[in-house]
């Protein structure tokens, strides 16, 4: 009875805003930008504990001479703990992947001094191997894994010398429309010397095409990726090096082209370029 005592108006008005909270739609929640970008950081800032390491003459997974370290939050391939090198290629491998197509951005630099007895080719070496084997099959032995490489150099104080060029271990590529066996091929990029910071970016399609970027500037593109035996290579692992001179690394990021195309999922993005139909999600 105590509503007897509540005025008629605001009575009506209580009741009215009653039935419409009881029988209003929930708001359903905005759909994410499909023009926003989603890069993943590889490394974290933190520790090694997304990545697999594999040094020559070592099983996967042992971190031999205390290679590969994170430091004020900066990956480093180091030597300090090495007596000579003795071909003792190192590479550490994301636990992320395996990836078709994708954007990746690296920022990297080349610090102090080669370690005794690395090769004279690989001062101020470094890269990224991308479309790479399972690092899992490689043997122990093994000095690189079967890859597409995006190779990283550094100037020697005077002398050019390009960077973001390719390599072509155990794979081979089409450069300027023609089938090429060249184990390198130089991009054209200005030098870089001392130990500044660089930022290398790789746009890469399945098999079908690769280009390399050098802070912004398009520096090499090439077509047609395939393992020795020509069949395509479209996809695989990514790994940065350590080829004996020490290296930081700032920012591994990736960008993932691969997913649902189809813009009426949740999850669709305009700048995807691979369709991949099992991975849409859509509203219930």
């Amino acid at each position: 009875m105590a509503n007897l005592c509540f005025p008629r108006n605001l009575l009506i008005a209580s009741l009215l805003l009653s039935s419409v909270a009881c029988t209003a739609t929930p708001p359903t929640p905005a759909a994410s930008n499909p023009d926003q970008e989603e890069w993943i950081d590889l490394f974290n800032g933190k520790d090694l504990s997304n990545w697999s390491i594999k040094i020559r003459g070592f099983p996967l997974g042992e971190n031999a001479f205390n290679t590969f370290r994170v430091e004020d939050g900066i990956m480093q391939a180091r030597y300090d703990e090495y007596k000579d090198f003795d071909t003792r290629f190192g590479h550490i491998f994301s636990n992320a992947g395996p990836f078709s197509h994708y954007k990746m951005l690296v920022e990297y630099r080349f610090v102090g001094e080669q370690v005794k007895g690395g090769p004279e080719w690989a001062l101020r070496n470094n890269g990224i191997m991308y479309h790479t084997q399972d690092p899992k099959t490689m043997s122990v032995e093994q000095d690189f894994p079967g890859s597409i490489e995006y190779q990283f150099l550094g100037g020697n104080g005077k002398d050019p010398r390009t960077t973001g060029n390719l390599c072509t271990p155990g794979t081979h590529v089409v450069f300027n429309g023609k089938f090429t066996e060249d184990h390198i091929i130089n991009s054209n990029s200005d030098t870089f010397h001392g130990d500044q910071w660089v930022t290398a970016e790789l746009i890469v399609h399945g098999s079908a095409k690769a280009e390399h970027f050098i802070n912004g500037k398009k520096v090499l593109e090439y077509t047609d990726l395939q393992w020795d035996d020509r069949t395509p290579n479209g996809g695989g692992f990514i790994a940065l090096q350590a080829e004996s001179h020490p290296t930081d690394f700032r920012k591994v990021r990736l960008l993932n082209l691969e997913g649902c195309m189809d813009k009426k999922a949740k999850n669709y993005k305009s700048y995807f370029v691979k369709n991949k139909p099992d991975a849409c999600e859509y509203n219930q």
